[in-house]
């Protein structure tokens, strides 16, 4: 669920990114509350999100999906020019959205557990929960 809310919220940042360009630095009404809206949405959901995704995944992949979705649009209702190299440069975006939700995440070494937030150091105890780990064998009991 929370990687279906993640592309949601990117869809809401196109569409807020979208509606402050069409707001004329924010002196058209209409688009310029659907930007308020949209951004408003968008970090509630971004938000929401990184109590279960590393920020740092949640972060670019949110920021890379955005930007993809909001040229797309832009080409898509002609205000870009749609070109091979754009298309190409879009695809690479989008196979590195996904290979960041390939990888397992983990703490980076050197980095003391619990250093990196709660949302993964609820990531960890989630895991070791799911394996069958008790505060005896070496794992951190949970936060709490």
């Amino acid at each position: 669920m929370p990687w279906v809310v993640l592309v949601l919220s990117a869809v809401l940042e196109a569409v807020w990114a979208t509606a402050l360009g069409r707001s004329e630095g924010l002196s058209v009404l209409a688009p310029s509350v659907v930007f308020v809206l949209g951004l408003a949405a968008s970090m509630l959901t971004l938000g929401w999100v990184t109590r279960h995704i590393p920020i740092s995944t949640a972060y670019a992949i949110w920021a890379g999906l955005g930007a993809a979705f909001t040229v797309t649009w832009s080409m898509l209702t002609g205000g870009e020019a749609v070109t091979v190299v754009r298309v190409l440069l879009l695809a690479g975006i989008v196979g590195s959205v996904v290979g960041l939700k390939l990888l397992k995440s983990g703490p980076a070494a050197g980095v003391e557990p619990g250093a990196e937030g709660e949302g993964a150091a609820a990531d960890r105890a989630g895991a070791a929960a799911a394996a069958g780990a008790t505060a005896g064998d070496g794992q951190r009991p949970p936060a709490g």
